[in-house]
């Protein structure tokens, strides 16, 4: 039964972000922040996984944000309201570790990886915790979802770049003199792999700084997203295999071995570039015909 899309909205100013709205009654009902969906958008696309941003139990409706970097992320995002999505699979992967913690959390998020920090976030805070989040990203115009996050945060501090917004620099810069000053219980990150691999660093005590617990949100390649295809594995620094969709998505930042998952997501960069440009001269093209023959 295909899922139909209720809402459909920008974010930000780069023309390439969108918050979609998706009416799925049964995921819905089962998911928890951690929980990620399967996305097929018509019968010749590809199996994409988007992290859950939000979900209304009520309402029966899941929320994803998502980026354009290639065919099925922009053949999706030219969906429309009332567009209907062949397939959506979930609720997939492991929820979040929600439990009371003695110090406050720190929740980094960074580019298209803020939004999945919320629900995350919210409910860690409903859980009585106390929440420090720090949002990263190249430029003001990427930043997304601020005030959603600044009502399930205790503390906010944004990053960028450029320095168009909040403090010049990256997300690491906050996060380094928190745990300085601060005993933290735990730390989340979800965004860019470099981006994580340098959250773990600060956090995995090899920069003079404490040790802090941290978990990471892996979006890797995905077929079946139940452990069987294989696609998404990565390795851990002892040397064993795990795989995303079932070990994680959110998994202890600590034991990965960023540097193998780093090659390993740039493999098909190529491809994807190229799959881009023929699906966007496919569209010149049929808009070129519409306009000559109608």
């Amino acid at each position: 039964m295909p899922f139909e899309i209720l809402e459909k909205t920008e974010l930000g100013t780069s023309g390439t972000i969108f918050e979609m709205v998706v009416k799925t009654p049964l995921i819905a009902k089962k998911a928890y922040a951690g929980n990620f969906v399967l996305i097929r958008v018509n019968e010749t696309g590809e199996r994409i996984p988007l992290t859950i941003a939000d979900y209304d139990r009520e309402k029966g409706t899941i929320t994803l944000v998502i980026q354009v970097v290639g065919k099925s992320t922009k053949l999706l995002c030219n969906q429309k309201v009332g567009d209907k999505i062949l397939d959506v699979v979930g609720p997939l992967g492991n929820r979040i570790h929600v439990e009371k913690y003695e110090h406050p959390i720190v929740i980094i998020g960074g580019g298209i990886g803020i939004a999945p920090c919320y629900p995350q976030a919210k409910e860690l805070k409903e859980a009585g915790n106390k929440i420090i989040t720090i949002l990263g990203a190249r430029s003001r115009g990427l930043l997304i979802w601020k005030d959603r996050i600044n009502s399930v945060s205790d503390e906010l501090i944004i990053t960028t770049d450029d320095g168009s917004e909040g403090i010049k620099g990256v997300v690491t810069d906050p996060l380094k003199e928190i745990l300085k000053n601060k005993e933290i219980s735990l730390v989340i990150a979800i965004g860019p792999l470099i981006m994580m691999k340098f959250v773990v660093m600060a956090t995995n005590g090899s920069e003079g700084l404490p040790k802090v617990k941290t978990y990471v949100s892996l979006n890797t390649i995905m077929i079946d997203g139940t452990g069987m295809c294989g696609c998404c594995r990565f390795s851990t620094l002892e040397g064993d295999i795990k795989f995303a969709c079932v070990d994680g998505p959110d998994v202890d930042g600590h034991i990965i071995d960023f540097d193998n998952l780093l090659k390993r997501a740039n493999r098909f960069l190529d491809k994807e570039k190229y799959s881009l440009e023929c699906y966007d001269d496919e569209c010149r093209a049929l808009e070129k015909y519409k306009k000559e023959a109608f």
